[in-house]
């Protein structure tokens, strides 16, 4: 487990930081109106990619042992659910450019079926790779997925291929990424479309499947309310300070819960408890995490000057709203792969209703106030969100509300003594540009941050220094 933490995470590190650096360059090239489309286009895509079978395949990585044939037949599912998938969204292309008044969406989703065609290639060699905790192929891969993706989004970017340079660039991106894993797990086999004896597996997969319908409503029902009301520019406008708002907690905490989700089933076929195991887990990502959502919350300002340019000043307040949601966000997430490895899926399937709820009502309630209402109803919705996660799993998984609490206070505490000391510094600061505003508060946050858990937590600090560089067991 810890060397496929070192990889999986430390791989995505690498390749988020070669993605970012082409990311904001592209940003700055291409316009609100362009980031808005691709969102619009995105309702679509990942409403149907709800049903492209990552829960069947991930069903493999639960099973105590699977067949030839499983394998076989999981992937003849994956390939008759995603070709399907294709033609429906061929088909509703028009239809959903009438419902956002964008008549340019109908080419982007018929060219974004493409992404369909790739997944099976995708998802059967990550759930054979992930079972057997293989996280260095697949960090390979994700590398080399994303210097194709980055290149191309550069290159049709300063071509002038304006929204076209966001719709290719995940799909070379996939490609590759799905060529790479399939060697790397010799998954090309022979697929079967006889599915008998697979009930097990399709009811798994068939579970998950209906957790992701409600995680897409509690997702993106923003888009869905806001899409139909706001003009693209607006919604480019949102988009982008939620991406870079979510850029730990969608990049970065996904792939620790897939690392998560194999180690727990292992403890869990070994019948070892997960509460212990979850704390620690919980503790290491939030101290990791806390201090950047709080840092972004109040650099905000000099970080979009700097990095995104002036077309983009809007969203300063905005961004700073969103920071501070995403904390409970992280911990949200956090429970669902413990949930999962125990074989309770039904329990996600009920917090996701419950997200769904949450912030759909949330969203309906502050789209009147612009998209500024939008972020202030993430930073009301979310922290119900987790306390209702909070309640419907931790009696299952073994963890109590002491452990929990005190997985969350080393990294809450010196995360906002680090934001007082930077919000300090900020005012006794001469007159600086935009880059060098930044970097000096971002050195001073670092620093004040590094220097309090020494202070603090220096046990801490010497576990997650023995699991990262010395790669040596942490105490659970």
């Amino acid at each position: 487990m810890r060397s496929a933490v070192f990889w999986r995470s430390g791989s995505q590190i690498v390749a988020q930081m070669i993605t970012w650096a082409t990311t904001f360059l592209v940003i700055r090239l291409l316009s609100p109106e362009d980031y808005g489309l691709v969102a619009m286009a995105a309702l679509v895509v990942i409403f149907l990619s709800l049903m492209e079978g990552f829960g069947f395949a991930s069903s493999l990585i639960q099973r105590e042992s699977v067949s030839k044939k499983e394998l076989r037949q999981v992937f003849g599912l994956l390939i008759l659910i995603n070709v399907t998938l294709a033609g429906i969204q061929f088909l509703i292309a028009p239809l959903a450019a009438a419902y956002f008044k964008q008549p340019e969406l109908v080419e982007i989703l018929r060219v974004q079926t493409l992404l369909y065609f790739i997944t099976p290639f995708l998802a059967l060699p990550f759930a054979i790779l992930s079972r057997e905790l293989e996280y260095r192929k697949l960090a390979i891969a994700n590398l080399i997925g994303s210097v194709a993706g980055a290149a191309t989004a550069l290159t049709m970017a300063v071509m002038g291929y304006g929204v076209w340079t966001l719709v290719f660039s995940p799909i070379v991106m996939f490609a590759v990424r799905a060529t790479c894993m399939t060697v790397a797990a010799r998954s090309l086999i022979w697929p079967s479309f006889s599915f008998r004896g697979a009930s097990a597996i399709i009811g798994f997969g068939g579970a998950l499947t209906v957790t992701q319908f409600f995680w897409f409503l509690q997702s993106q029902s923003d888009i869905f309310i806001a899409g139909r009301i706001y003009e693209a520019y607006d919604i480019g406008l949102y988009t982008t300070s939620l991406f870079l708002a979510q850029i730990l907690v969608s990049k970065f905490v996904p792939p620790l819960n897939d690392v998560a989700f194999a180690a727990y089933s292992t403890m869990h076929r070994e019948k070892r408890p997960l509460g212990p195991a979850f704390a620690n887990s919980a503790r290491l990502i939030l101290t990791a995490t806390l201090p950047f959502y709080f840092g972004l919350a109040i650099t905000a300002e000099p970080l979009v000057q700097a990095i995104l340019g002036e077309q983009w000043l809007e969203i300063i307040p905005i961004v700073s709203l969103l920071a501070f949601a995403m904390p409970f966000m992280t911990l949200q997430i956090l429970f669902e792969p413990a949930i999962n490895a125990l074989g309770r899926p039904g329990i996600s399937v009920r917090i996701s209703i419950c997200g769904a709820i949450i912030m759909a009502t949330g969203f309906l309630l502050g789209v009147s106030y612009g998209i500024i209402g939008l972020a202030w109803a993430w930073l009301i919705a979310m922290p119900i969100l987790t306390c209702v996660t909070m309640a419907m799993s931790m009696p299952t998984i073994g963890v109590s509300l002491r452990q929990l609490a005190g997985a969350v206070l080393p990294g809450l505490s010196a995360s906002l003594a680090m934001a007082i000391i930077v919000v300090g510094i900020d005012a006794l600061l001469p007159p600086l540009s935009p880059l060098m505003r930044l970097l000096v508060l971002a050195g001073a946050g670092m620093a004040a941050y590094a220097a309090l858990l020494l202070l603090f937590a220096r046990e801490l600090v010497a576990e997650m220094w023995d699991l990262i560089v010395r790669r040596q067991t942490a105490p659970a």
